[in-house]
């Protein structure tokens, strides 16, 4: 128990480090949890300015709806996301969500986010191109539910911060966080939000780390010298 309290402050010291330096990330940009949807399943592989181009080019259109998005032609949703990269890959996976979301739930995110959140999740992972990370984002930023979204940033962050090796798997980086964090939906959102900050500013794959909030904190190795 004393361990677990001691990673606890450990990780709320760094979480306050990275607010302090980046300030509140305010994540997920969206208008709505649908839009949050379409932007989680988007984003994969893919800079975010790129999926603002896309859902934005379908909002103008009137096609940012599950039915819309269902009775478009697939060739045509595509040439709408085209800047998302994989344009094409990416419009099968909306329609199979789509199709999913109104078979099972009836277009209806009120449905969806009432069903205890490892059964949504099992589900959400079992359509089309969702994996779990997408899954996780929709989960958290779109249903306001209790799960810990880990992605590259995190693993190669706290690798380097000397919490877990390279080759650590999603499932065992999600485990740790919500061992170790009180279950709070802000908390969550903002960490990951957080750590996408300082992987994407400072903890590259080639490190910028002389300005690194985190710089107290690492153990790796390869750190930069001052």
């Amino acid at each position: 128990m004393k361990l677990q309290e001691e990673i606890r402050a450990l990780l709320m010291n760094i979480y306050r480090c990275l607010v302090a330096h980046f300030g509140p990330r305010n994540w997920w940009p969206a208008k709505s949890s649908f839009e949050v949807i379409v932007g989680a399943i988007l984003a994969q592989a893919v800079a975010w300015r790129n999926v603002e181009i896309a859902i934005t080019r379908l909002e103008q259109e009137g096609l940012l709806s599950p039915r819309a998005i269902r009775e478009l032609p697939l060739e045509e949703l595509a040439d709408y996301i085209r800047s998302s990269r994989y344009y094409r890959m990416k419009a099968k996976k909306l329609k199979a969500f789509m199709e999913f979301f109104h078979e099972r739930y009836h277009d209806s995110l009120a449905e969806l986010f009432a069903q205890p959140v490892d059964k949504l999740r099992r589900e959400l992972l079992g359509v089309y191109g969702l994996g779990p990370e997408t899954v996780d984002s929709i989960l958290l930023y779109a249903g306001d539910l209790p799960v810990f979204v880990v992605d590259a940033y995190t693993r190669r962050v706290f690798h380097r911060l000397g919490f877990w090796g390279p080759n650590v798997t999603y499932t065992e980086m999600q485990r740790f966080f919500q061992r170790h964090l009180p279950l709070d939906v802000p908390l969550y959102n903002d960490y990951h939000a957080q750590i996408v900050a300082l992987g994407h500013s400072y903890c590259r794959e080639k490190p910028r780390c002389g300005r690194c909030p985190l710089d107290e904190f690492c153990q790796w190795e390869g750190k930069e010298e001052k």
